[in-house]
């Protein structure tokens, strides 16, 4: 499994290499402001390694990164400036250690506001929170927010099982929701939770979870956000969704109306409300492969206003951004005719997200 996935790796590289001209990367004009963009601390690495996610999500390696990289891979592809998160596994590592999940996450949190101090035009950051472990979370969310002027908050989609929605949640919600802060939410391996068994649920182990199983537990953990009314009671939570919203937007009008109409939950939900919800509350980035059809899922219920660049580096490697970024410069102007919503998606829509 491990040299199929290397092998494809290299393969996916020299594809893009070979399938679009990376001279032309940088010449459409407009800046990218990069919503979706991951750094790797040492420290972090070796804890990852140490409590078994060296092959994170079923992927190979966790990927090199360093400072310099990323600014020379930002250059290459026109991006002024990236806003970092720590991705899956995310930093609460082992299940029941909230002191250790603590101190990864303040190290994380540290690591990427001195990036930021050291380079203010260059680089941003969502905060780690170490979910599930609530107070400690909401201890991060005042300084991380409030000391190191971070841009928001980065969360999983679960944390060892637990899923966003979920009432044991609702303070961290209420907190974000209290600063109007933005939560920019990254899929993982989806997660069983069985009274204190907790074990990875992918049933298909030959295939990495990034391939689909990430899209799935997207849709999980927006399904139970709307469900469970977390996303009513939160309205001044911005929340930013990866790979343009990955297998939410086909399932809406099934989960509203199975719960509505098949369940008959008490929640005032509909394919409006959802709908609604989209249009003011959340972002999507579009990061990984959502030309020329994925995109076409999500425009019944968002127009540029609501969609942002992602290039997930370095988990994408260099030359996929740049390949990418290439077929993003050919197929955005025929998705969106004005220049003006393309500029907004390359940065303008950032540029009110974010803390400048």
């Amino acid at each position: 499994m491990l040299l199929f996935v290397v092998i494809n790796l290299l393969l996916w590289q020299v594809t893009f290499v070979w399938a679009v001209d990376l001279s032309q990367v940088g010449k459409h004009g407009f800046d990218r402001i990069d919503t979706h963009s991951h750094f790797v601390p040492p420290f972090w690495r070796e804890e990852s390694i140490k409590y078994g996610f060296g092959m994170p999500d079923g992927m190979p390696a966790i990927p090199q990164w360093t400072e310099e990289a990323h600014l020379a891979m930002m250059r290459q592809a026109n991006i002024t400036k990236s806003i970092l998160s720590i991705t899956s596994p995310g930093t609460h590592l082992v299940p029941g250690d909230d002191a250790l999940a603590r101190n990864i996450t303040r190290r994380c949190n540290e690591f990427a506001a001195d990036l930021k101090r050291r380079h203010p035009d260059k680089f941003g950051f969502w905060a780690s929170l170490p979910l599930p472990d609530v107070e400690g979370s909401l201890a991060e969310i005042e300084y991380a927010l409030g000391t190191l002027n971070a841009d928001g908050v980065a969360v999983l989609t679960n944390a060892h099982g637990v899923y966003l929605g979920d009432k044991i949640l609702d303070p961290i919600f209420e907190a974000l929701n209290n600063r109007n802060a933005t939560m920019f939410i990254h899929p993982t391996s989806p997660c069983l939770r069985r009274g204190n068994v907790i074990e990875t649920a992918a049933p298909l182990t030959q295939y990495p979870n990034p391939m689909f199983e990430f899209f799935f537990d997207t849709a999980r953990a927006v399904v139970n956000m709307f469900v469970s009314g977390t996303i009513d009671k939160s309205p001044n939570v911005t929340i930013i969704l990866s790979h343009a919203g990955g297998a939410v937007p086909p399932l809406v009008a099934r989960f509203t109306q199975f719960a509505t109409s098949i369940l008959g939950l008490p929640v005032q939900i509909s394919i409006q409300s959802v709908k609604k919800a989209f249009q003011t509350q959340f972002s999507f980035d579009l990061a990984g492969f959502v030309f020329p059809d994925q995109i076409q899922g999500l425009l019944p219920y968002v127009d540029a206003s609501r969609i942002l660049y992602g290039s997930d580096y370095p988990y994408t490697p260099e030359a996929g951004v740049l390949g990418l970024a290439e077929v993003m410069n050919q197929e955005l102007p025929r998705v969106f005719k004005r220049r003006s919503s393309q500029k907004a998606i390359y940065n303008g829509n950032t540029m009110k997200l974010i803390r400048t």
